[in-house]
């Protein structure tokens, strides 16, 4: 019989409420079939619902679950950020202080608290969690199919030559990216995935020399539902492997994110030692319960 369970709403990559990216989260999701949770993120909506739950790995501090509104991800990055967010702020104590490790569909995904968001983010009355995960290894990378490529261009309504470094991005959720010459080029992209509409991609392109931020970047995800998806930590996390590894960026930048949709998204990117950290600000906006 459904009962009540701790639940929150948090945005996630801005520091100002409602600028970033939304996940609900429902944190004791024990005993929760899995077309109850299948049911549950087809009816919230959004790109991603989350369910907390014990952990069966000893290094971890908890198991999450993440559905998009028609299927369930092995990881994805801003869900990892706004539960750590939530649970943190539900009481849930790190095994480590200041580390935290969540256990999900990709294995054991390291996460840390602190560090400040991005000043442009920043509001005087708002207090947001900062957290950053380590991104996890690539299931897939290299260069598109030249087949694919020309189809992505088409779907863009660019010519193939505007497309000036393509990649396979995938940690999980199965993005792929193409880059073009700059942020303003991928604002205006008004396109149509019709002729492949399972397609999950990511594109970017370079902010002016004397900018804040490195790239702005967009992610369509027809595929599963979401148009676009405001801002994308999965996808920033293998762009950032695909860039710094290439040398197209250095090795601390932030990217923005949801410009187009009217959002304020900022990630945080640094590569330290052999890891890549993904990092950006999380406010819990809804604190309640959910009958489930």
């Amino acid at each position: 019989m459904p009962h009540n369970r701790p639940f929150a709403q948090v945005d996630v990559f801005s520091a100002i409420p409602y600028r970033g990216n939304p996940v609900a989260v429902i944190l004791d999701a024990d005993g929760l079939s899995d077309a109850d949770m299948a049911r549950i993120a087809n009816w919230t909506n959004l790109s991603e619902t989350t369910f907390v739950l014990p952990p069966s790995d000893p290094a971890a501090d908890y198991r999450l679950r993440i559905f998009t509104p028609h299927r369930e991800l092995p990881f994805a990055g801003h869900p990892t950020l706004g539960s750590a967010a939530a649970w943190l702020d539900a009481g849930g104590t790190p095994r480590t202080t200041g580390r935290i490790i969540q256990e999900c569909g990709a294995g054991l995904v390291e996460l840390r608290r602190g560090g400040q968001a991005s000043p442009s983010t920043v509001t005087s009355d708002v207090t947001a969690e900062t957290l950053s995960f380590a991104a996890p290894e690539r299931l897939r990378s290299g260069p598109l199919d030249e087949d694919y490529v020309e189809q992505i261009a088409a779907a863009l309504h660019l010519d193939r030559t505007e497309i000036l470094g393509h990649q396979w991005v995938d940690n999980g959720p199965g993005w792929a990216a193409v880059r073009i010459a700059s942020a303003a080029q991928v604002l205006d992209l008004e396109p149509d995935f019709s002729t492949i509409p399972d397609a999950k991609l990511g594109v970017l392109g370079a902010h002016p020399e004397d900018s804040e931020h490195e790239y702005e970047i967009r992610a369509f995800v027809p595929g599963v539902g979401v148009a676009e998806d405001p801002v994308t930590g999965s996808l920033n996390a293998s762009v950032a492997q695909w860039l710094i590894g290439a040398g197209l960026a250095p090795d601390s930048y932030s990217a923005t994110q949801g410009t187009a949709l009217g959002r304020a998204g900022v990630i945080s990117i640094s590569r330290e030692a052999e890891k890549i950290w993904v990092g950006g600000a999380a406010t819990v906006c809804f604190r309640g319960t959910a009958l489930a």
